[in-house]
């Protein structure tokens, strides 16, 4: 990092702690306690106001806020940034609706010329394939303010089969494979669910109060709020090879994991009676990487899965 650069973001970084010491600089710039002096001299001379401490628990304080220069950005940022909004660009709805065109006319509008012949460039030298949004999702921006807020929602949830009112608590959102996804804790039965975003028709704010143990969960170890019911069906399966281990990383759920022992890696897990459909196209998608241990009644499950495939060939 240039010294101008790393003065302007230290100049941020004293700006946010008002109370900081040579070893804050040092951890959070990764510079020697020399450079670290030095530096502290450069932005007294730039006129920050900066008062040294002495003693044991001594340090430097900064007497009143600083009036910021505006931020700005080298090339390299720019050009990271222009190319991490290309992941905008396969959705039809994101939380607050905002457009991915309107972003980007926005960002291209600030840039300078040479910086935007500098993109056009680079677009014909870069791909993003992405999976296309398939469904609309109307309240991504409510799921999303109520999982920050710890907000108790009443939600319509509409399924293949029936339309029912839930009320949840959203922990967080997050996308995959086309569709929007809310992580969260269903207040009627008690336990963890995950709910397909465009399949909530309505979502209303109530007064219901958060149960406290899920204020401090997050969208990392949400997963630990699943439970297996009782009538489960366990199943283990063994991973003959790396693309298959490759895959699960690429996909998988709550209800399974890799399990490491001697004989093998395994993919272990559970499913419930009602779920042997979702399991059956699950786990064909691993064709011969994998191969079904237990229970039995799985392997000859996946045995009629395939067969009923060929019939209609």
């Amino acid at each position: 990092m240039k010294k101008s650069e790393r003065l302007n973001q230290m100049l941020r970084f004293i700006n946010q702690k008002q109370q900081f010491t040579l070893r804050d600089l040092m951890e959070q710039f990764q510079i020697s306690k020399r450079t670290a002096i030095r530096d502290i001299a450069a932005l007294e001379e730039l006129g920050a106001p900066i008062y040294a401490e002495y003693g044991r628990y001594g340090g430097y304080r900064l007497l009143t806020q600083i009036q910021l220069p505006p931020i700005s950005f080298t090339n390299q940022e720019i050009y990271a940034l222009y190319f991490a909004m290309q992941s905008l660009k396969s959705f039809s709805t994101i939380p607050f609706q905002i457009s991915f065109q309107s972003i980007h006319n926005k960002f291209l509008h600030e840039l300078s010329e040479n910086q935007r012949k500098e993109i056009e460039r680079m677009q014909n030298r870069i791909a993003f394939h992405h999976i296309k949004q398939i469904k609309d999702s109307e309240h991504l921006d409510t799921l999303l303010m109520a999982a920050v807020k710890n907000i108790v929602l009443q939600i319509t949830y509409l399924t293949t089969s029936k339309k029912s009112t839930r009320i949840i608590h959203p922990i967080a959102i997050y996308t995959m494979k086309g569709y929007w996804y809310c992580q969260a804790y269903d207040m009627n039965k008690k336990a963890y669910r995950v709910f397909r975003c465009d399949r909530i028709t309505s979502a209303e704010a109530t007064t219901i109060q958060p149960d406290e143990k899920l204020i401090d969960i997050t969208f990392e170890n949400a997963h630990s709020l699943w439970k297996p019911s009782k009538t489960a069906i366990h199943f283990k399966c063994l991973m003959t090879n790396q693309a298959g281990i490759e895959r699960f990383k690429q996909e998988h759920y709550p209800s399974m994991k890799l399990l490491y022992e001697r004989e093998g890696t395994f993919l272990v897990g559970s499913y419930e009676a009602n779920e042997t459909s979702f399991i059956m196209t699950y786990l064909a998608g691993f064709g011969k990487s994998i191969k079904i241990i237990e229970p039995v009644k799985l392997k000859e499950d996946l045995r009629q899965y395939y067969l009923d495939l060929i019939e209609h060939l």
